[in-house]
């Protein structure tokens, strides 16, 4: 039946993007929609048994993603815009966990343990969706620049937030006393980790990659090496997201003939990025929305909200162009990965009924975020002048 599903993923996404292309929507949506209806939650063509089984596909797709990501930051690029980069980094993804925070805390009086929890997980941005939207439409400029930096660079701020308060949350259920080794150090040292694995294999294949004789073997090791970071990173625990995405930074900036390597790859990624969205939408329990209640509508709106001003503060800081201070925020807000692993574990520490309200506010959220998230990301690239109206 895999294999039957695997198809039907291809089909349906086909038609789907061709649909929505049709009335200017990005192709990632009809993807998406296309999922939710061959799901479980509408036709059930693909059942949830069906969807786990298709779970390595969104492994291998997110790992090529990740890998593409690193690709577009020349370091040219991340000198001139280095630090306003980070700052907008740490400004969009800090800014969404303290308004979260606040509206847990003031409005809807959760205890601090959830409240933190659930507004670590806020931080998170998913890469995908965006990436998918400025590939799609050759997206090209300024927001552009700045976008797939902070996009790559916004899970580590946020796993070493979700550490710090995962740890603050879990001491004071437990009452005991708080950790600065569990909560600042050892995120600290995971992320490291990480970029030094990928550095490591990075370095490795800008050595080997030389010694491929043809375009075929070429391919094979770049996909080869991919997947072994991938697994490494997974076995020790790492984040496999900045694993790759060092990889491919160094190797972009370093590798012989870089864009050779990326553009190979280019090829082969379309049918896998496309079955990764329409398992995505598969996987999406419509259920889930009407579960999340009003501290679940908050989540959502507040999260946007943290997201754009804390973009927009950050862009006008650093002296950005009105246009960037004005959509940068816009293009922030899908959620989808990295945010439903943090909902897993902290439905674990977190006792019932707070752990499993956690979970479910961020499935639900990530329902409403992956639907509406590329829509943005068009408008606001479109804005920006990074697509070319004549060209959609």
């Amino acid at each position: 039946m895999s294999i039957f599903y695997v198809a039907i993923l291809l089909f349906s996404g086909l038609i789907f993007a061709r649909i929505f292309s049709k009335i200017h929507f990005p192709e990632v949506t009809g993807f998406l929609i296309a999922g939710i209806i061959i799901g479980p939650s509408v036709l059930g063509i693909i059942s949830e048994e069906g969807v786990k089984n298709l779970e390595i596909i969104s492994s291998v797709a997110l790992s090529f993603i990740a890998f593409s990501i690193g690709a577009e930051m020349k370091i040219s690029v991340l000198k001139n815009l280095g630090e306003k980069i980070i700052l907008i980094t740490i400004f969009e993804a800090l800014t969404a966990l303290l308004v979260v925070l606040l509206g847990c805390l003031f409005i809807f009086k959760y205890d601090l343990p959830f409240s933190l929890s659930l507004a670590s997980i806020a931080c998170a941005t998913a890469p995908a969706a965006t990436l998918m939207v400025i590939r799609q439409y050759k997206a090209k400029g300024e927001m552009v620049d700045i976008l797939l930096p902070v996009v790559a660079l916004d899970d580590a701020v946020c796993i070493i937030a979700f550490g710090i308060c995962s740890s603050m949350a879990v001491s004071i259920l437990q009452g005991g006393d708080l950790s600065v080794f569990s909560m600042f150090i050892y995120p600290i040292i995971e992320i490291l980790e990480s970029i030094a694995l990928g550095l490591a294999g990075g370095f490795v294949f800008v050595i080997l990659s030389k010694k491929m004789r043809t375009d075929n073997e070429l391919l094979s090791f770049i996909i080869a090496v991919i997947f072994m970071l991938s697994a490494v990173s997974d076995m020790l625990n790492l984040s496999g997201l900045l694993t790759l995405m060092s990889a491919s930074v160094l190797i972009a900036n370093l590798g012989a003939t870089p864009r050779r390597y990326f553009d190979m790859v280019d090829r082969i990624t379309p049918p896998i990025f496309m079955s990764f969205f329409v398992i995505s939408g598969a996987d999406l329990n419509l259920a889930g929305l009407k579960a999340v209640g009003a501290v679940g509508v908050f989540y959502i709106l507040a999260r946007a909200l943290g997201k754009y001003l804390g973009a927009f503060t950050a862009a006008k800081i650093s002296g950005l162009s009105k246009k960037v201070q004005n959509y940068l925020g816009l293009t922030l807000i899908p959620q989808a990965g990295v945010a439903i692993g943090l909902s897993l574990i902290a439905s674990r520490e977190i006792p019932d009924p707070h752990g499993a309200m956690i979970r479910t506010i961020i499935l639900g959220a990530t329902i409403v975020y992956e639907l509406v998230g590329p829509l943005l990301a068009k408008f606001s690239l479109t804005k920006t002048g990074c697509i070319e109206v004549h060209k959609n």
